[in-house]
This record gives C-alpha cells, sequence and structure tokens, in this order.
C-alpha cells in the first residue's frame, strides 16, 4: 500500500495553505471599480407594501442605484424558482408561488427583500437604505408548521388553499391497515423535529459582473456547485448557459444551504449591468439568520405494530412540513422523496406508509440542511423504537436486535421499496455496546444517583441513502510539467477534497501526491458539475476520478508502445511506468505526457460514472450522559459511533466528517432551535446572543470506530459519509435523555433539551414537549 494511497490517514494537504491564512474565500475577492450593494429588507412577517419611496436615498452620496419590485418587473427579470415538481394523492399538480427576487405588493417574512440600494462603498449604501421610506400595511401572520393549517389561519399565498402546499404520500396504506387489525398492540408517539438556523462559518457572499458588449455575466459566490447556481442565473437573466461564468474560491461551509439559488445572486447581476460596474454583496451574521435557507421543522405523529412477541408489523406516519414562506429550490422534494424512504430503518416491517403535508408560513424559506430528510426520518423511527420499548417493558437493544434485518437477508427489499445492499446490524450494534461499555451503565448510573444526578444511555440505529444519481464526471490530465490535474464538478466546502482525491490518484496512477492539482468552482474550467451534497463526492465523483484513471492509463499504453517500439497489447503499467512486459523496457508516466506534448496530445482522460442505486451507509451511535435535576443541564460524558461506510480512503478525514456531523447533531439535540414571535411573527433568536451553538466544551470526546461492509453497488465499495454524524446523533442524545428522566415518569421531551426544558419536564410543566 502506497504511504499516500487509499485508506492511508494523509494529513489534508489544503491545511497548510488554509492554516496560515492563505485561502481565499468570496469576501477576500474585490473587483476594480466595483460598488456595494445592502438590501433592505422587511421588519415585518407579512405586510401589504403601499408604496415605495426612493427619492430621498436616490440623491445620498455615492449611491448609484436604488431598485425595487417595480424595477424588477420592468426589466422583466425571472424569479428564483422551485426545481422539483410533485403531485397531491388526489393527482392534482402541486402549485409552486413565485419568489421574485425582490417583493412585489407584499412582503411575506421577517427579512423578505424589498429594495436593493447599490453605492461606492458599503456604509453609503446602508446609509441610503435608511432613507428609503416603505409604508407597509401589517397582515396577521401564522409561522407556527402545525398552525397553518387550522381553520381561520391567516392565507400567506391566494392560490394555496389552506397554506396547503402539497398533500404527499408513500407506501401502501391499505397494507399497513391490515397488519394494524392483526396487531397485539399499536404504539403511537408525537414528535416535533426543530428548525435550523445553519450558521456557516463563512456567511453566502455574492460579487456579479457583467460584460455588456459580451453579453456576459460573472458571479462569484460562496457555494456548493458552480453548474447549478449558472444554470438558474442564466434562466433568471433570460440568457443562455453559456452565458454565465460562476466562480466558487475556498468555502467556509455549507451544509446543504449554499446549494441552492439566492434573489441576492441574481440581484448583484442585475445591479451590475444597471449600474455598469462589478457589485459586492457581503451580509452580516443577522442578515443571515434572516435570509440563509433554515433546515427541518417537522411536526409528526408516528404509530407502530407489534404482535405478541414484540416484532414489528407496520409504521404509519402523518407530518407536517413547514417550507416557509417561498418554495426554496428543493424545499418540497426534502420533507417527501429525500427521506420517507428510511421512515422504516433498519428494521423488517412488512408494511410502511407515509402522509406528508407540506405547508407555507410567514418564516424564511425551508431546504435542505446536513442530512435532509435522512434525519428527519432516523431522528423519527428511532425515538419511536425507543418508546415502543418501554412500552413494551423490554430493553431497547433487545427490541432492536429481534427486528433488524439480518446480514444473512442481504440484499434487502425493505416495506418503502428501497433495496441495502449490505449491512451488519447486529454485528455493529454489538460494537458500539461492546464499546461504550452498555453492559457497566447500572453501575455507572447508580455512582450518579448518589451525586445527585440523574444518568442516562441512549443508543440510535441508522441508515441512510446517499451517494447516488445524479451523475459525475471527471476529466484527468497527466501535465508536462510532472504533474496531474483533476477536473471535477463537486465543490469542496471543508471536507478534504482536494486531498481525497489526490489519494485515489495516487493510488490507482503511482504518482506522488504533491503532484496532483484538484481543479474546482469555476464554469469556465470545468465544463460540468452537479456539486456537492447528498454525501455524493466520493462515491459519485471519485469513481468517476478512477474511471478517468483508468482511460488515461489505456490511452497511455498505446503511447508507450509507440515510444518503446511494442504493441500496446504486450505493455503493462505499474507504479507510474509503462514497461514492456517480461523486460526491463520503461518508460515514466510523466515523461510519456512529455513526449506526447511534443506531438499535440494530451494525455487524458474522462469519467463519467452514473449510479443505478443509492449507497446505504448505516451505524449504531450510543451516548450517555448526566442531568442535574436542579438545574435541567445536560451532560454528555460518553458518545460512541460505529459506522459502516464500506471502505475507508482516508480514516483522518472519514473521523473528521463524523465528528463534525455528531457536533451538529448534538446541538439540534440539546442547543439549537428557531424560534418566530406567534404573534408578530418577528424572528427571536435573530443572533448568536439567542441562538444557541455548542461549544468545544459542551462535547466530550468520541469514540469512532468501523464495521464496513464494502457496498456492491458502488465501484469502490464506499459508502457515502458526510451527513452520517448529524443523522445518528439526535436521537442517540434525546433516548439517553429520556432514559434518564425515566425515573421521574418522563416519557417525552422535544428538541432541543434545554435545562429550561428538562427542568419543566422533570417539575410536570406542559411546555417541555411544544
Amino acid at each position: 500500500m502506497a504511504k499516500f494511497g487509499v485508506g492511508q490517514p494523509v494529513r489534508r494537504v489544503e491545511d497548510a495553505r488554509l492554516l496560515k491564512g492563505q485561502g481565499k474565500y468570496t469576501d477576500d475577492i474585490n473587483i476594480k471599480g466595483q460598488a456595494y450593494a445592502h438590501i433592505l429588507r422587511s421588519p415585518h412577517a407579512h405586510a401589504t407594501i403601499k408604496s415605495i419611496d426612493v427619492k430621498a436615498a436616490a440623491k445620498m452620496p455615492g449611491v448609484l442605484a436604488v431598485l425595487t419590485g417595480k424595477d424588477v418587473a420592468a426589466d422583466k427579470l425571472g424569479d428564483i424558482l422551485c426545481k422539483v415538481d410533485f403531485k397531491n394523492r388526489d393527482g392534482s399538480a402541486m402549485l409552486k408561488p413565485r419568489r421574485p427576487a425582490l417583493a412585489q405588493g407584499r412582503v411575506r417574512h421577517v427579512g423578505d427583500a424589498v429594495a436593493l440600494i447599490v453605492a461606492e462603498t458599503q456604509s453609503q449604501a446602508r446609509d441610503a437604505a435608511e432613507a428609503v421610506e416603505v409604508d407597509y400595511d401589517p397582515l396577521p401572520s401564522v409561522t407556527d408548521t402545525a398552525g397553518a393549517l387550522k381553520a381561520g389561519a391567516p392565507q400567506i399565498w391566494p392560490e394555496l388553499k389552506g397554506n396547503l402546499v402539497l398533500d404527499w404520500q408513500m407506501g401502501d396504506e391499505a397494507a399497513v391497515d391490515a397488519q394494524f387489525k392483526q396487531a397485539k398492540r399499536v404504539i403511537a408517539l408525537e414528535l416535533v423535529n426543530n428548525r435550523i438556523i445553519v450558521n456557516s462559518m463563512e456567511p453566502r457572499v455574492a460579487i456579479g459582473e457583467c460584460n455588456k458588449a459580451a453579453g456576459s455575466y460573472t458571479i462569484h459566490t460562496s457555494s456548493q456547485g458552480v453548474h447549478n447556481v449558472a444554470a438558474q442565473m442564466a434562466e433568471a437573466l433570460g440568457v443562455k448557459y453559456k452565458q454565465v461564468r460562476c466562480v466558487t474560491p475556498d468555502v467556509g461551509g455549507g451544509f446543504g444551504m449554499k446549494i441552492f439559488a439566492y434573489p441576492e445572486y441574481l440581484l448583484v447581476l442585475w445591479a451590475a449591468r444597471r449600474v455598469d460596474r462589478p457589485v459586492k454583496w457581503t451580509p452580516e451574521r443577522g442578515e443571515a439568520f434572516m435570509s440563509d435557507t433554515q433546515g427541518r421543522d417537522h411536526v409528526s405523529r408516528a404509530e407502530l405494530a407489534v404482535d405478541g412477541e414484540g416484532r414489528f408489523l407496520a409504521i404509519k406516519v402523518r407530518t407536517t412540513a413547514n417550507l416557509g414562506a417561498y418554495l426554496s429550490n428543493y424545499g418540497p422534494f426534502i420533507p417527501t422523496d429525500c427521506g420517507s424512504g428510511l421512515l422504516v430503518g433498519v428494521y423488517a416491517f412488512k408494511a410502511a406508509h407515509v402522509g406528508v403535508k407540506c405547508v407555507t408560513t410567514n418564516t424564511v424559506p425551508v431546504d435542505a440542511y446536513r442530512g435532509a430528510g435522512r434525519p428527519e426520518a432516523a431522528y423519527l423511527v428511532e425515538r419511536v423504537v425507543d418508546h415502543v420499548a418501554a412500552e413494551l417493558g423490554i430493553a431497547p437493544d433487545k427490541l432492536r436486535a429481534l427486528n433488524f434485518i439480518p446480514k444473512t437477508g442481504m440484499p434487502f427489499k425493505q416495506a418503502m421499496g428501497l433495496t441495502y445492499d449490505s449491512g451488519d446490524f447486529h454485528g455493529t450494534m454489538a460494537l458500539a455496546q461492546k464499546e461504550s461499555d452498555w453492559s457497566g451503565f447500572a453501575k455507572r448510573k447508580a455512582d450518579a444517583k448518589a451525586r445527585g444526578k440523574l444518568r442516562g444511555i441512549g443508543m440510535a440505529y441508522y441508515v441512510e441513502a446517499c451517494g447516488g444519481q445524479p451523475n459525475e464526471k471527471a476529466t484527468l490530465s497527466v501535465n508536462a510539467d510532472d504533474t496531474v490535474s483533476l477536473m471535477i464538478g463537486t465543490q469542496s466546502n471543508g471536507q478534504g477534497h482536494e486531498t481525497a482525491y489526490a489519494q485515489l490518484i495516487a493510488e490507482n496512477l503511482g504518482v506522488p501526491l504533491e503532484s496532483v492539482r484538484v481543479v474546482q468552482g469555476d464554469t469556465s474550467l470545468v465544463s460540468f458539475g452537479m456539486g456537492t451534497g447528498g454525501s455524493r463526492s466520493l462515491p459519485v465523483g471519485g469513481a468517476a476520478t478512477v474511471q478517468a484513471v483508468d482511460e488515461v492509463i489505456k490511452k497511455g499504453k498505446q503511447l508507450a508502445g509507440e515510444a518503446l517500439e511494442a504493441a500496446a497489447s504486450d505493455i503493462e503499467f505499474k507504479d507510474g511506468s509503462y514497461r514492456i512486459a517480461g523486460t526491463d523496457r520503461a518508460i515514466g508516466i510523466f515523461a510519456l505526457a512529455k513526449r506526447a506534448k511534443g506531438k499535440n496530445i494530451d494525455l487524458s482522460g474522462l469519467g463519467d460514472f452514473n449510479p443505478a442505486v443509492s449507497t446505504f451507509p448505516n451505524g449504531c451511535h450510543v451516548c450517555e450522559l448526566e442531568i442535574d435535576p436542579d438545574t435541567g443541564l445536560v451532560s454528555i460524558e460518553r458518545f460512541v459511533m460505529v459506522d459502516d461506510f464500506g471502505g475507508v480512503i482516508n480514516p483522518l478525514l472519514l473521523a473528521g466528517q463524523v465528528h463534525g456531523g455528531v457536533v451538529q447533531g448534538i446541538g439540534q439535540a440539546l442547543f439549537e432551535g428557531c424560534v418566530y414571535d406567534p404573534k408578530t411573527g418577528q424572528l427571536v433568536t435573530g443572533s448568536l446572543m439567542d441562538y444557541a451553538l455548542p461549544r468545544a466544551g459542551d462535547v466530550p470526546g468520541f469514540k469512532v470506530l468501523w464495521n464496513n461492509q464494502p457496498c456492491t453497488t458502488n465501484p469502490l465499495g464506499i459508502k457515502g459519509a458526510g451527513e452520517a454524524g448529524a443523522i445518528g446523533a439526535p436521537p442517540a442524545v434525546i433516548n439517553a435523555v429520556i432514559n434518564a428522566l425515566a425515573e421521574r415518569g418522563v416519557k417525552r421531551i422535544d428538541m432541543p433539551a434545554t435545562p429550561e426544558r428538562v427542568w419543566r419536564a422533570l417539575n410536570g410543566r406542559a411546555e417541555a414537549a411544544e
């Protein structure tokens, strides 16, 4: 095995640059002659815009333009579109209200964009925004997910009766009803999956350029894929795709939120055309709270049917999902097709059915957040399994073991229709229990009780579907300067793509790791790309990269045959050199590239991998914690995760991905909760003073292990890993909290389990489960 090849814990090659302050983020880019944009946003959750007077603002120092929704309409600027379509239960098409770049006639959430001010400096743009006079007529608002469907709730869109965007279903309802009739018991649980504000370290930034003479545009922005952004901007601007270039340099975190097209991106391009200068928009953190897509926000009721032995028969789920005031690019996809197929988890249910009602509210739009539908599914099923175990008086691990799909049953078509290709659920859980000393918990609980603490232990077994379609392409070139260039359309947001892709190339091409250059984030350099999301970069992009390597080797054999005066069929390739089989006559791949270059031949290859199905990573998380009953404070003492990722390209990078995901999952479980005032629709948690994020001292050291079962549907044998930690952690933490509180009679608590909420639960206050 190569020192820096596949399976080795290579330190990230990009770290040397980033840690020395040599990274380049979008806000580091400044273009000669650029102006600055500021967006005036609505202070109301719901209001009619009676008039906007921009005359005073337009006359202020340095102001180049003050633009409103009327200007957007006059210039026939396109909308930001929802890119998915669904059918309702009755067969009718889902309706998709418009989302103009600036509000037209009405605002629908606090932070809705009302006017764009462009000035010579950022401070001048902000000053001018204060001079814009907007006459609002406030309207009643609704921010509550379940409340949006109640009779008499304020209507946000006239075409969406009762605020219902989509009434959707999956599964076999008749089969579920039949299993329910045969069941010994049907046990129900109501759950809330709390709304999350993403809070990437680097906010979204956008710089727009317009070359009027060429009819072309360039946008620099922090994204998870330049091709998607460019395509949507071209569509909204009414130009061809090739007329829009999108550039994304280093990215300081995305977590799903930076996949999408946003009004601000379109606004800076449009403004650049209007003022004939580059236009830069950089938001402050408070503005990001009101304009970045948010995550989760489900209210669900689940019913699980069991037979007399505790075997699972069927599960029925009813969910109301909040999509916010506008439909983001993929908003309706997240609570429906994206995760619902996994509501049966890793269990051998006979039948399953889910109904989802997607609603609109006077809140920031909701779309994918790390895991995107899969964490919501795992949280629901793993919380329900623990609740059923408690109701039946069966240990939660025993109930899981009784109902797991066995390893010998793989491949297994589960009740929602997905086929798991591989997995050792019994073995993975057993390893997690061993490493967490599950059997020794009773003594630790007794010790804690003697200290006046409540100690709990909880587990969750997740499975997710990721690393599937669409396809990804990779172009690999061996250069005459002893380097190898990989051009690929995924986008690193901190995952370590430069390192992982280089390891694959070094392993398969036999070149030094340091010779590999990874090129991403520029539509003028990389012709195709589906971006980063759904843990697809290595399972899909990596597979395409290896295909490209194989193509290079194949092409090189022909060229080496000519160089060595031998038939291509007699050439073998190993460790970076082509050799005539059975002889010592050889030529290195870089020498061959130089020779080919002299003949105007490129030693390059193209890979195009389109997976037929998703991969199914899975794993068992065990959380052990203590609660101070006097204050409700939760302290995590131990956290063990055993995952099945099929195989490992770089254990150091993989552990880092799992660590980060788990911390985000702990954040959702114990700290993070987006709150809107139910009367005014104001975002109460509108800054980091009110929105709690986990800190280093809030989490323990993690124990990360693997029980990898090679994926049979992926050429590399690997399964996606980037989202796993955020999927398994929340139910494990909350199951541990309930386990600790059970002796006090508490059966339910919703995320985030803050000290106040835990204290209320211990003291019989109903607010604990709201």
